[in-house]
């Protein structure tokens, strides 16, 4: 109880950070609605922004941090400290030379990037050509939030948790400062949307640099791609950035399919991505985040009961938490788009089509969080191989799922598609890790579950009968969040009531951390 104690707390300042990050990106959200809508120029921009994003997520996130952590946190224990961050520096110096290599070459070949991402936008010139201008732009975000990201995995291991789940708060700000205040100024406005992602990097790099150098890292260039531990973290980076790859090109998949259906449907997938990105952030990305750090120093440290206690309380707590999150974006998801994006040049006839694909995406919302904790029980293993057989799979499901749902649902199937391959994905990860570290979760995960279910489908039922009593007439933007908190507090409440009385294991752990 004391470990899972520890790591919900830990996850509690990643969830809390991210929930402030997740409500000012919502804000973002509603001020690019209203000004550029669903359109040509939002099309272009998501597209834009995905090509960066999709590689800070390859090269940082997905493989850097995998590798790196488990790697510096052996070093911690066996080495000590002062050869822990003569490591560092070596790692974050061939980042750089890399990081600076893959920049150029990304600006020099946007033309073709954006083809090959979004092959559609070639029948309409305007649009293509205004694409491969604010890829440009925005490409030089990758490396800045890979260094972000180095510095995650540093402070991490450390048990500080707090820089770095602040740090996308910075970028949100940035973006909404330079929507509002420099796009107007600017012949194609959005120009100024993508600059703003750009001093949002800078400002999350500054973010973290007194933190890691209050723990005593102090950067010196030491570009050592041969060093014993440059080497480790390069050969269990391999895998994993391959992995990151497949995981990412399943949103590739989505924006290319995307990009032959009606104009419009990009957008509709990005608005309603960033809703379910929303319960994700706050549960899943943090209990990800906070169970390799913790998963990695039980490996290290040969401590598997432990390990397997910590995996099993973390996944508890993500059943806890994701299955009535999903269940409410089902019952609400209609409101919630409207409340955030109806407005200016995002119509109603958005709002329906946002919401069919936030329907698709919602159902997935378990695997989708479930996904991020058993990889990074793999990771922690130093076992980097097995996640990316299961994600090649899960790719070329979602491909052949996608093209097969598009045709009768439109981007809705799309959505549809990611969500099945990402339950098969977390179904097959369960099942390997359980048969590689010995653990028996499926007897606690499976009474989490049933018991979550039957509590999400109690408090759905009074959530959808006050929706049907409050939303019989609603006008104007107040009155409008106003029902919608009360029904989202109502719920909150029923859902914390019937766990109590099914004595569900996660709402005590829940309690005791509160206390």
């Amino acid at each position: 109880m004391a470990k899972g104690i520890g790591i919900a707390r830990s996850a509690g300042v990643v969830g809390f950070f991210t929930l402030l990050s997740r409500i000012l990106g919502l804000v973002r959200d509603m001020v690019f609605a209203h000004i550029f809508g669903s359109g040509f120029v939002a099309d272009a921009f998501f597209v834009a922004f995905r090509i960066p994003n999709l590689l800070r997520k390859l090269f940082a996130e997905g493989s850097l941090t995998a590798a790196f952590v488990p790697v510096f946190s052996d070093y911690l224990v066996q080495k000590g400290k002062k050869e822990a961050f003569q490591l560092s520096n070596r790692v974050l110096s061939c980042l750089l030379i890399v990081l600076v290599f893959v920049t150029l070459l990304g600006i020099l070949l946007s033309p073709l990037i954006v083809k090959i991402s979004a092959y559609g936008f070639t029948s309409v010139p305007d649009k293509f050509n205004l694409t491969v201008i604010l890829t440009r732009i925005m490409f030089p975000y990758i490396l800045l939030i890979s260094i972000v990201a180095f510095f995650m995995g540093v402070l991490n291991t450390f048990g500080h948790f707090a820089a770095p789940a602040a740090a996308p708060i910075l970028l949100n700000a940035f973006i909404i400062i330079c929507a509002v205040y420099l796009s107007p100024l600017l012949k194609t406005p959005i120009i100024g949307v993508g600059i703003g992602v750009i001093l949002g990097g800078i400002a999350q790099v500054l973010l973290q640099i007194p933190f890691v150098k209050g723990f005593g890292f102090n950067f010196s260039f030491e570009p050592v791609f041969k060093d014993e531990g440059v080497k480790r973290i390069g050969k269990l980076a391999l895998p994993t950035l391959f992995g990151a790859a497949v995981y990412q090109l399943n949103q590739v998949i989505g924006t290319l399919l995307a990009s032959f259906l009606e104009e419009g449907s990009v957008s509709w997938l990005y608005y309603a991505d960033r809703l379910v990105q929303f319960p994700l952030g706050i549960f899943g990305v943090a209990m990800g985040t906070v169970s390799l750090a913790s998963l990695s120093r039980h490996a290290a440290n040969n401590d598997w009961a432990t390990y397997n206690k910590t995996l099993a309380q973390a996944m508890g707590l993500l059943i806890f938490t994701s299955v009535p999150a999903t269940f409410g974006l089902l019952v609400l998801g209609e409101p919630i788009v409207r409340l955030f994006f109806e407005r200016g040049r995002f119509t109603h006839y958005d709002t329906l089509m946002t919401n069919k694909a936030l329907w698709a995406y919602g159902v997935g919302l378990l695997a989708y969080s479930q996904i991020r904790v058993l990889v990074s029980a793999f990771f922690a293993l130093k076992d980097t191989r097995t996640p990316v057989y299961v994600a090649t799979f899960a790719l070329v499901l979602n491909f052949l799922a996608g093209i097969i749902l598009m045709r009768p649902f439109g981007h809705t199937g799309l959505a549809l598609a990611l969500s099945i391959a990402s339950f098969a994905q977390a179904a097959i990860l369960y099942y390997l890790l359980e048969k590689k570290t010995k653990g028996n979760l499926s007897y606690a995960l499976s009474k989490s579950m049933i018991k979550s279910i039957m509590c999400s489908i109690g408090m759905a039922a009074i959530v959808y009968l006050g929706k049907s009593f409050l939303f019989v007439s609603v006008s104007g933007f107040t009155a409008l969040m106003t029902k919608l908190l009360a029904l989202v507090v109502l719920g909150a409440l029923v859902y914390v009531f019937l766990a109590f009385l099914f004595r569900v294991e996660e709402l005590k752990l829940l309690r005791i951390i509160g206390g």
